[in-house]
Parts: structure tokens; sequence; C-alpha cells
């Protein structure tokens, strides 16, 4: 596929492979590398390096052949299922694992352990999300864990879906968060989009804002260093919880996305990966209406995280006192 695009008037001189990895969300760094040694890539239509500087005006052309995915396989990966009956299935999803395939990670992710279930137990699968997102009704970020709901017919997906697109979802998250917010509870407000500048981020500052609704409550501290927060999303886009923490100034610890490298560490404490969790989740049955909830508490890396918080917390206050 062939696009071509101007580099606008107000960007700043940098690698054209720099440059390009913030746009193109999809590709990483060492591919367009590829891609601009190959000739794939060019600058006013000249064969150039990754090193070249771009300027506006200049006018990039990108040939990206469609990458090919591979035949998808199931694969035994253990799965914490809560729930399954003929219509759905219920799981605690960890931390580290890709929900759907897509370039760069066409196994190993939660569809093909999804797969290899359903292949091994009988089971269906909704087929509405396609080839690559079978039964996916919704996601969470590789680094998040927590409860997902996963449809297993098409009228269950369908029936799901509205109830996402309504907002009638029960959600609950929770995170451990960079300092602790001046109120204890509050609702941020803050309509968010693709980065106009670095396109793998979401923020304010976008050519297509959607309104984006959090409410948090403050449920534990850990001196003035880090908290314990619950988040109640009223929308669901993108990211929506690690911008919204970051602009009020308290990003998720283990976000260096958003947080930078301060957040990965507090102390001697080792911050392993996004202090996200999705505790709950809530719905009604697509088959029966019955309403039916589901809670998992954090699991053992984030109480590692902030049992060393809180004992880093009685230290201090021990030598302050």
């Amino acid at each position: 596929m062939i696009t071509e695009f101007v580099v606008t008037s107000g960007e700043q001189p940098k690698r054209l492979d720099v440059f390009l990895v913030n746009r193109e969300r999809d590709i990483s760094r060492s591919a367009l590398q590829r891609l601009i040694e190959l000739g794939r890539i060019r600058i006013n239509d000249q064969v150039v390096k990754a090193s070249q500087k771009i300027k506006p005006g200049d006018k990039i052309t990108m040939d990206v052949p469609k990458p090919e995915p591979l035949a998808l396989k199931g694969e035994a990966i253990p799965l914490e299922v809560l729930f399954e009956d003929d219509a759905l299935l219920v799981l605690n999803k960890p931390a580290g694992i890709v929900v759907h395939p897509a370039p760069g990670n066409w196994t190993g992710t939660l569809v093909n352990a999804l797969l290899h279930h359903f292949q091994t137990s009988g089971g269906t699968v909704s087929t509405i999300g396609g080839k690559e997102r079978p039964g996916l009704v919704h996601r969470l970020d590789k680094e998040t864990s927590g409860v997902m709901v996963i449809a297993k017919t098409d009228h269950a997906h369908r029936a799901l879906a509205a109830q996402f697109k309504h907002h009638s979802i029960t959600r609950v998250y929770e995170a451990l968060i960079w300092g602790v917010p001046k109120k204890g509870h509050g609702l941020i407000k803050l309509a968010i989009g693709r980065d106009t500048k670095e396109r793998k981020k979401f923020s304010a500052h976008t050519t297509s804002p959607k309104e984006s609704v959090t409410e948090y409550q403050v449920d534990h501290r850990y001196g003035k260093r880090a908290a314990h927060v619950l988040l109640y999303p009223r929308t669901g886009r993108t990211h929506q919880l690690r911008v919204h923490l970051t602009s009020l100034g308290h990003p998720i610890l283990g976000d260096p996305t958003y947080g930078g490298r301060r957040v990965c560490a507090i102390d001697h404490v080792e911050i392993p990966r996004v202090m996200l969790h999705a505790r709950t989740l809530g719905f009604h049955h697509p088959t029966t209406g019955e309403v039916q909830e589901f809670t998992r508490s954090f699991p053992s890396d984030m109480e590692a995280v902030s049992k060393a918080l809180e004992q880093l917390t009685l230290h201090r206050s021990s030598k302050e006192s």
C-alpha cells in the first residue's frame, strides 16, 4: 500500500526513522529502517538513509507491503477461567500477554490460548471479530491484568457489544499511582485522541478528541510517594485511564510511556510493569438477562509492590518520628 504525506510546517528537524516511528504506531523502528534501506520509503522521490533529517515541506512516500498473517493456531497457554457456559467465557487475564494477534505478535496471544481452549473443549466462538479477533468484545493492554468476557456466539457478541457501547457495563479498575491526589475522590473529564506528535500515545493534543470521563477514588496512601486508587471509567477510550491519571499529575507506576522513567522505581522498590488491573466486570447475561459480576483482586506482582511501598512508608515514618 502506497501512502504520501507532506511534513507540516511546525515539525522540528529529526531523523527520518525517528519521525516515522512516532507517526506509524503499527510499524517498529527496525521494520521502518528495513523499508528505508529497501527504498520503499523515500523523501521527495529520492532514496535516502534512515538518518536523513526531515524538514517542513518534505514529501514522504511510503510503500508498505500488507503483512500476511499466519494461520492462527491454538496454543496450550493456561487460562484462569472464572465462568463459562454456551454463550460466553469470563477469564482473569494475566499481565504480559497480548490479547489479539498483530504484526510482531502472531503467536503467544490470548486468542491463541482461547482457540486451543475451544478446540479441546468442543466449544464455539463468535466470528464477528474476524479470524484475528474471534470472540473479542473488548480488550486489555498487554501489561494490564484482570477480568475479561469472551463471546462464544454471534448473538452474545452483539448483545455484549451493545452494553459496552451504551456504557451499561460495570467496570472497576485499580491502580498504583505516583504521588497522592489532593482530592480523595474526583471526576476527570478530558477529551482525548491520538497525539498529534507521538502516534503511539493518546492525549488532549489531538485532531480528533473524543469525550472521555473517569471517576477515581483514593483507597490507600503510601505516605506522599504513592497511592492505591479505584477507577470507574464512564467511557472506554484507548489508554484512557493512563492518560487521565497523568493529566492529574499522578501517572500509573511502571508506565514510562506516560510517566517517564521516574515512575519505574520508588527508592529501592522496582516497578515491574504498568500497575493497572481490571478488578470488576459486570453485565447482563446475553441469553438469560441475569446480572452477572466478577471480581478478582490484583495479582501477586501488584501485591508485592503494594507491600514494599507500605514497608517503605513505615520505615520513613519511624525515621521521622
